[in-house]
């Protein structure tokens, strides 16, 4: 069955693609959450017309994710943590420290759009890795190094 995604969904696709998914999954959880509507011929249409008059802001949104991926991409962010004598951290770092540290550098990036690369929880002190989705496809990948209070 093809449907029409009205928001993202992860693992699924982004808004505005059309996406062929088995008849239970759109009837049942896609259709009446509001995530999709039945991509039929009359709504095709109109999806095709509408597409082609966001083209010009997409391709906005997307030079400007493009340009904070560049300039996020060279930067380290320092996170300052309580640690104990054996460079253990009390607790763990997670992407809420690291949203709130970005900010602090002037970049407005919401906290569920970072993930940590490689690791769950960071439990100690050192330099780990962090990627940000910007756009779609664009992603940024910074460091951020946890350090000493």
């Amino acid at each position: 069955m093809e449907i029409i995604l009205t928001q993202d969904v992860s693992n699924l696709g982004h808004k505005n693609d059309i996406v062929a998914v088995r008849n239970g999954y759109a009837t049942n959880f896609l259709i009446p959450k509001g995530y999709a509507v039945l991509a039929t011929a009359s709504a095709k249409k109109v999806h095709a017309e509408n597409m082609k008059q966001r083209a010009h802001k997409e391709a906005k949104l997307q030079e400007a994710a493009q340009s904070v991926a560049t300039k996020l991409e060279g930067i380290t962010v320092a996170i300052a943590t309580k640690v104990s004598s054996t460079g253990k951290i009390f607790g763990s770092v997670n992407n809420i420290q690291i949203a709130e540290s970005l900010s602090a550098k002037g970049f407005e990036i919401d906290r569920r759009q970072i993930s940590i690369v490689g690791e769950d929880n960071v439990k100690e002190v050192g330099i780990y890795e962090a990627e940000a989705k910007l756009y779609r496809d664009i992603k940024a990948r910074f460091k951020f190094e946890i350090i000493a209070e």
